[in-house]
């Protein structure tokens, strides 16, 4: 008997150590309360760093876990956290039922704007995740560089300061913004100046970025791309984050996030501070940013109250003005013909023929652009019943700031100022210092109604109402002899106010694998402008006002073959009110016309468990397209003009498969063809002497619209040889661009190929959650390249003369990274 024992003591403890170093797998499925099958669901153990999502029958698997106690947790936007206590020894099947929040944890947006996963529309997200790995403390436009057809510029060179983005070549001011709901374009130039949102990333859920004319939003109109940023989302456990990062060019950024997680699961708040300095790339292309973000949430038991505030500060040294041609390729005569034929000093032309690539033809000390802007929100959701809810928010946007420029020798006439009279002399010219300022308002609402029955019908009406009111102002704030008592000497000041409205209404209906979709919206814009301005170099009196009423209807089919399968196409209708500058630069006799565009979707989808691939067909068609064409109007200025017809047609597609749950290929490409029919460019004229002719007129007939390649093309490679560590091989290649509408080959943008690469570890210690470090090497193969830029020309007897000018980026920089999650 006792050596019977004694040989199960000893096989005991043979076994054990086989029995410690197993591996298992937990499996399951995730569905709604009401039995609803949910995609996307974050599964993870806690703790432990490995998780992954549902596919699109609600499935998870994770696998190669070692035996032990764990902790289990299914996270979804929209739903209450499911966490479930296992003991592993064997595999097994855990299975989560979660709870909607009736609330509006996921902001007013999801619904209200948000393409959903059967809505015949093109669209990519990006979740917290992939934006966390991304972060490094450059602007949100370049997390954007993996969607399709996207293109991300930086004025400084290194991402940081002044950036933008174009998506399908279309141009910033065509792209409609919005952060959790609200709109946040600029109301007059309808742009977005990502630079008073510093790190606004580190306070990001996730986005989604729609190409084409998208779902009716709010705000400005959507002309070829909409981005819908949804702020950070409740956590349910206390939490602490220092993230810090910093490299090349004296870049820093220092991130702090806490939150209260929710407290007795009725209140939470969560708040960061940040701060970015960076020298940039070009000379002189500093930054100095700091931000904030702040919210509080009650929850109710069918309602929710959810108070954001957030802004930011910036001084940035100005590189807008670019880098002439003849800077970039190192041509001495082409500097020194360029000095000569603009004037330039002795100085000026030193720093020009020295400075390499990093030129800035600013030097003046403050030659900066000073701005702070803050955005409050209140955000309400009430709940009736399963099927009815209802969403409010209210918003105001508080902006004030300005740029000064150094001005050399510059008429006083200029400035609305009397000559100098010193003894003798009568000084009509001197260096004198300006300042352009905005100070700006903007507020108003948004509110979405949504119906939605087991019976396949989703009914949702939404709307917003926002008013502007801005002042433009400038001032000389110190001339060369400029007396005491014209210091701050005001020449110019203009008001404007824009009232914005929209009403939209979205159905989809759907019977059995078939989804149908229709969307029209209403949109009126009141838009009017008085007093003093400066229209290049002379000040001119304003006092205009318009009116716009659009129509924008939208409709499409989405087809589900199977679960792997789907097929949509859509059509739409969006028209575009011009900007501040069509109308400054013009007069009522003279007023461009809004432009609308028809576009035509035709897609495909395939997913399976560790594949996918999104391709699809589009067809933008415009009519009254504002472009610029050299012509001079009639207040004497090159403002943008209607031409006729032009289109974008192209094919996109992105994909991705993974393999051995270690090695991940992501894709995208796209391929375009961007035309205008019947193109003709006017060109100063002079004679030999520099006395003015009549413009000339040059026919083209059809040309490529500018800044739009015909092939951008991306591949990311993903390896992970062991738990925590991550290498990302990230690369884009960007065919050629024109600077104008003229398919010229001598005012172009080359095309280029750049790659970085990102490693990162992630790793628990104690009772630190997480410590992640990382570092990326950006431009890796060291590429000398541009991504923007702008041309002018003029003929001079039967010369003509050709200015390009280019935003020189980075050659091989570096970035580190230390995040701690408390």
């Amino acid at each position: 008997m006792k050596t019977r024992n004694v040989i199960r003591a000893c096989a005991v403890a043979l076994l054990l150590p086989l029995n410690l170093f197993s591996q298992f797998q937990i499996s399951g499925t995730v569905r709604s309360q009401e039995g609803e099958l949910l995609e996307g669901v974050t599964v993870k153990i806690r703790g432990e760093n490995k998780g992954t999502l549902t596919n699109e029958e609600g499935k998870y698997v994770l696998q190669a876990i070692k035996t032990g106690k764990y902790e289990l947790e299914a996270n979804f936007l929209g739903f209450e956290g499911n966490k479930q206590s296992i003991d592993l020894s064997q595999d097994m099947v855990i299975d989560f039922s979660l709870v909607p929040t009736y609330s509006l944890l996921e902001g007013i947006e999801v619904k209200a704007i948000r393409a959903a996963k059967n809505s015949p529309t093109t669209y990519s997200n990006l979740d917290k995740e992939a934006i966390e790995k991304q972060n490094y403390g450059q602007d949100i436009p370049f997390l954007l560089s993996s969607v399709p057809s996207t293109i991300v510029t930086s004025d400084a060179g290194a991402g940081i300061g002044y950036t933008g983005f174009r998506i399908r070549g279309v141009d910033p001011t065509r792209t409609n913004i919005t952060i959790d709901g609200i709109p946040i374009n600029d109301a007059e130039s309808q742009t977005v100046f990502w630079v008073n949102m510093p790190d606004m990333s580190s306070s990001v859920e996730s986005m989604q970025v729609q190409r084409g004319v998208g779902t009716s939003t709010n705000g400005a109109g959507a002309f070829g791309a909409s981005i819908n940023i949804s702020t950070q989302k409740i956590e349910r456990d206390p939490y602490a984050i220092i993230d810090n990062s910093g490299g090349s060019f004296n870049t820093l950024r220092n991130a702090v996030k806490v939150g209260t997680g929710l407290i007795q699961d009725k209140f939470s708040v969560d708040a960061r501070l940040s701060r970015i300095v960076s020298d940039g790339y070009i000379d002189r292309a500093n930054s100095n940013l700091q931000s904030f973000y702040l919210s509080g949430t009650y929850l109710g038991n069918k309602s929710t109250l959810k108070l954001i505030v957030f802004g930011g500060k910036e001084k940035t040294y100005q590189a807008w003005y670019g880098t002439p041609e003849s800077r970039i390729k190192n041509d001495q005569q082409g500097m020194l013909d360029y000095a000569a034929r603009n004037g330039l000093d002795d100085a000026e032309t030193q720093n020009l023929l020295h400075s390499g690539r990093t030129y800035n033809a600013y030097t003046y000390d403050n030659e900066t652009d000073n701005y702070q802007q803050t955005h409050y929100q209140v955000h309400y959701g009430y709940q009736f019943n399963k099927n009815w809810d209802l969403k409010l928010a209210l918003h105001y946007t508080r902006g004030k700031g300005y740029y000064e420029n150094y001005r050399r020798n510059d008429k006083l006439a200029t400035y609305n100022m009397d000559p100098v009279i010193m003894g003798t002399d009568t000084i009509k010219k001197m260096n004198l210092i300006r300042r352009k300022g905005l100070d700006n308002h903007f507020g108003g609402g948004v509110f979405s109604v949504n119906y939605k029955n087991e019976k396949g019908l989703d009914f949702l009406i939404g709307g917003a109402f926002n008013r502007y009111d801005g002042d433009h102002i400038g001032t000389v704030v110190w001339g060369q002899y400029m007396p005491v008592a014209q210091k701050d000497h005001l020449y110019y000041k203009n008001h404007s106010t824009k009232y914005d409205g929209n009403l939209f209404v979205k159905v989809n209906y759907t019977i059995k694998k078939v989804n149908i979709f229709t969307d029209i919206q209403y949109r009126t814009i009141d838009y009017s402008f008085m007093g003093i301005d400066d229209y290049g170099g002379n000040i001119i009196d304003m006092q205009q006002r318009v009116s716009y009423h659009f129509l924008n209807p939208k409709a499409g089919l989405y087809y589900q073959i199977n679960n792997n399968h789907a097929i949509y196409a859509s059509y739409a209708i969006a028209n575009r009110e011009p900007v501040r500058d069509d109308f400054k630069e013009s007069t009522p006799q003279n007023y461009p016309k809004a432009e609308t565009l028809h576009d035509l979707e035709v897609g495909y989808h395939l997913t399976y468990k560790k594949a996918y691939l999104n391709t699809n067909i589009y067809y933008m068609r415009y009519k009254n397209q504002l472009i610029l064409t050299g012509e001079i109007n009639d207040v004497g200025g090159y403002t943008r003009t209607n031409v006729k017809d032009s289109y974008r047609l192209g094919f996109e597609l992105e994909g991705g498969y993974t393999f051995f749950n270690k090695l991940s290929v992501s894709a995208n490409l796209g391929l375009s063809q961007n035309k205008i029919l019947n193109f003709i460019e006017y060109i100063d004229s002079y004679d030999a002497s520099w006395n003015p002719l009549p413009q000339t007129k040059v026919m083209y007939g059809t040309t490529d619209i500018a800044f739009s390649p015909n092939v951008i093309a991306g591949l990311n490679i993903g390896y992970e040889p062991i738990k925590g560590l991550v290498f990302t091989l990230m690369n884009q290649y960007v065919g050629k661009q024109f600077l104008d509408n003229t398919s010229n080959n001598t005012r172009k943008i080359d095309a280029y190929f750049i790659t970085h690469l990102d490693i990162s570890y992630s790793f628990s210690v104690w009772k630190i959650k997480e410590i992640t470090v990382g570092g990326r090497i950006n431009n890796l193969l060291n590429q000398f390249y541009q991504n923007n830029g702008y041309t002018f020309s003029y003929l001079v007897g039967d010369d003509r003369i050709q200015e390009n000018f280019y935003y020189p980026q980075a050659g091989i920089h570096f970035l580190a990274r230390l995040v701690i999650k408390l």
